[in-house]
């Protein structure tokens, strides 16, 4: 007890050090964020942009999808350029051709040698010179510069408007024509894409060659390649990560774990029957299903698109539900299907745990579910309607789809999605009162449990620290707080500690040994995840020690994995400890699929792209799209999978169960990702950085990389691995059915404990 007492000291001291940074960071990238004029003028002093159109400019795009439709400072979706590129390409572009009609009389293709070169250079002076007066909050721009501004401002309003002439254009980017409707939108968004490509450019005050988003894209036009910082801290970064990696073997190797203890003779949880709010999370599952089911729809769907654009296999299908929607869905309903699956296996457990039913708690699952209900539909509705009906930015902050990648349903959604989770942790902290209260060798894992789940409600806060006029960099800063933070880290505490309190519980690990194993495991993971978030955020105007900081941590990230293996061998091992123990066996390989998919998919295939070097090349390519699909899914959702199947167990009489459609569901949603991941999104991934690496980041996400015979070869190379993924789904929906349609598991409390009473 001690030597727990010690460790959970350590836990809260890097917990509130690392919040500290990671607040000071965020106040840093506020004072040093590239600074959004109050105009964009010619030295002749005619405004190209007025006070307000950057900041409508930014609500006019992701009213018009956002993130769903390409990115922005390479955060978003793949199909559709990175805007900030694309802008930055096409301004050098028209620049240089009207520096050579103005200087020689003819196009630059037709210049020798010696004139491109001087043209070019005068290029990047032009490009790289921050104009910005910190006194008037003007840029300044040359004729010349002006004047490209201009014709690259009237593409980008044709294109989001409903010119006949660009529907091709809009067909390779999936794209809806007349994405906005209101003229002083047209107006405002090459604003803000003008921003967000003059900051990428432009020097920092002080600085040379040394852009406001580090340089980022590369962009050998203008000069943008990587900073020196880049390079260093990336080798740093992997010096650091074999050091310690070889620190945690070596410390792994001293310290003697101890063996499992000697498995009971018969199930522990053979007699444990529900109680009735135990009974009630049913539902919560047989809508996991389903989210699961709609899930991957969407996400062939979606995938559909970066062939055909507006169509599926022919049929319009774009003008109802549009590439933004379908994608938005996908990555909505990964998120809340997980999130769901997991909170229910809270509510499961915390009767269970400590043998008590609280007043009133059956009321209150209930009441969470059809909450929970409203909101996914009430959000999914509104969001899909205000797309297609063009309902305007305030509608789509507040009601509709923020759209941003994740963390899209309007702000009144999330309000309402905060009480909820709040209250999820009330119906929890209730139920785990008793066992939290009674000294026992499994009270830190509990008390673990508990304070995950309190972070996961809390921390959910995030998604409302940002309004319709916040810079966007600060957006990027809270959004990532709730993507890293919230889906990476406290629910991957929450679980691993739920996993080890099932194992106690089942007696296949001794409860004190588990108890300083979570914590130690908690503290290594944060350590490195908390300030790992920065890693996402490199290049969305950040100061560059950012790159410092987000390298080194995220490389410390991928420590814990290293150990990985081991653990799957010994919950392998465990599976085979008593016969019994084959009740609980696919559960149990869910949990073994979590490691591996947590070694390839998080591990591999993020620390691939998580060095400022390689995301320098990678960032918004489908390196990104391997790694989140190999993490997500492999990681979360067979976790989440797990835990349904272990409560749906002691949900379900013993006769009632049937393992037969476990097995072929389990493989094929694991050989379908490992296909998906390995078959088409790696290699496109691939294909895409070299493009980087050799043109730049426009053309690795121009329609010339994307709609390529490659490119759409390895999109329907995709077909084959989401056939036998959904094969796995319809498994999964089969069980499901037959599960519901079956016997339940008897209307009697836990043991011998009634409702209320001690």
């Amino acid at each position: 007890m001690h030597a727990s007492r010690k460790l959970w000291t350590w836990l809260a001291v890097i917990c509130v050090l690392s919040f500290a940074v990671l607040g000071w960071v965020g106040t840093e990238i506020y004072l040093k964020a590239p600074p959004i004029p109050q105009q964009v003028t010619s030295r002749q002093g005619e405004v190209l942009f007025s006070d307000g159109q950057v900041q409508r400019g930014q609500q006019a795009w992701l009213t018009a999808g956002g993130q769903q439709l390409g990115s922005v400072w390479g955060h978003g979706s793949y199909l559709a350029p990175d805007w900030s590129a694309d802008w930055l390409h096409r301004e050098a572009l028209a620049l240089r051709e009207i520096y050579a009609t103005k200087q020689f009389g003819k196009p630059f293709a037709q210049l020798d040698f010696e004139q491109q070169a001087a043209l070019g250079e005068r290029l990047k002076r032009e490009m790289r010179a921050n104009t910005w007066d910190a006194r008037t909050g003007i840029i300044t721009l040359s004729p010349e510069r002006a004047q490209a501004v201009r014709e690259v401002a009237a593409h980008y309003s044709a294109l989001f408007g409903a010119d006949p002439s660009l529907d091709a254009l809009r067909e390779q980017y999936a794209m809806s024509s007349g994405s906005l409707t209101d003229p002083d939108d047209l107006r405002a968004l090459p604003a803000f894409i003008f921003w967000s490509s003059w900051s990428a450019a432009a020097d920092r005050p002080g600085e040379t060659a040394i852009s406001y988003t580090s340089n980022w894209p590369h962009e050998p036009l203008v000069g943008n390649a990587p900073t020196a910082g880049a390079g260093i801290w990336s080798i740093a970064s992997v010096i650091l990560m074999i050091a310690a990696i070889a620190a945690m073997i070596f410390y792994h190797g001293r310290a003697h774990e101890g063996d499992d203890p000697a498995p009971p003779k018969d199930d522990p949880l053979f007699d444990l029957k529900p109680t009735p709010s135990m009974r009630a999370t049913r539902k919560y599952f047989w809508v996991v299903v389903a989210l699961i089911l709609t899930q991957v729809g969407m996400g062939i769907i979606t995938a559909h698109y970066a062939v055909e654009g507006q169509s599926f296999f022919g049929f319009p299908l774009g003008e109802i539900l549009p590439f933004t929607v379908s994608r938005t869905i996908h990555t909505q309903f990964a998120v809340l299907w997980i999130a769901t699956a997991w909170l229910a296996t809270g509510l499961y457990i915390a009767p269970a745990i400590s043998g008590h039913e609280p007043k009133f708690q059956a009321l209150g699952v209930n009441v969470l579910f059809y909450a929970l209900l409203f909101i996914v539909a009430g959000s999914t509705a509104t969001g899909w309607l205000g797309t297609l009906q063009h309902m305007g930015n305030d509608y789509s902050f507040w009601i509709g789809n923020q759209g941003l990648e994740f963390t899209s349903m309007g702000r009144v959604w999330q309000i309402l999605l905060f009480v909820g989770l709040l209250f999820w942790v009330l119906l929890l902290g209730r139920g785990l009162l008793p066992a939290l209260r009674k000294p026992s060798e499994s009270r830190g894992l509990i008390a673990m449990v508990f304070l995950a789940a309190l972070c996961i409600g809390g921390f959910y806060a995030t998604s409302l620290t940002w309004g319709p006029r916040t810079h966007y960099a600060m957006v990027e800063y809270w959004r990532w707080w709730l993507v890293h933070l919230w889906v990476e880290g406290f629910f991957e505490v929450f679980a691993t500690a739920v996993i080890a309190l099932l194992f106690t519980r089942l007696g296949l690990i001794a409860a004190s040994t588990a108890n300083s194993a979570i914590i130690l495991e908690t503290i290594v993971f944060l350590f490195g995840g908390i300030l790992g978030t920065l890693h996402h955020l490199y290049f969305t105007g950040t100061p560059t020690f950012v790159i410092a900081i987000g390298a080194m941590f995220s490389a410390l990230e991928v420590v814990p994995l290293a150990m990985i293996g081991v653990e799957a061998w010994r919950n392998y091992q465990r599976s085979k400890a008593a016969p019994w123990v084959q009740a609980y066996k696919w559960p149990i390989l869910c949990f073994i699929a979590v490691g591996f998919w947590n070694v390839v998919g998080a591990g591999l295939l993020g620390f691939a792209i998580n060095t400022p070097i390689a995301l320098y090349y990678m960032q918004g390519m489908n390196l990104t799209a391997a790694h989140g699909h190999a993490a997500l899914f492999g990681v979360y959702g067979m976790l989440g999978i797990g835990l349904m199947l272990f409560c749906l167990r002691g949900l379900t009489e013993r006769a009632a169960w049937s393992d037969k459609l476990l097995g072929p569901m389990f493989w094929s949603l694991n050989i379908g990702l490992a296909m998906m991941v390995f078959m088409s999104l790696l290699p496109s991934g691939i294909y895409q950085a070299w493009a980087s690496v050799t043109q730049g980041t426009w053309f690795a996400r121009s329609p010339e990389v994307v709609h390529s015979p490659v490119m759409e070869t390895l999109v329907w190379m995709r077909v084959p691995g989401d056939v036998v993924f959904a094969v796995g789904c319809g498994f999964l929906a089969l069980f499901a059915i037959k599960l519901a349609t079956g016997k339940r598991g008897s209307n009697v409390v836990v043991g011998s404990v009634v409702p209320g009473k001690r």
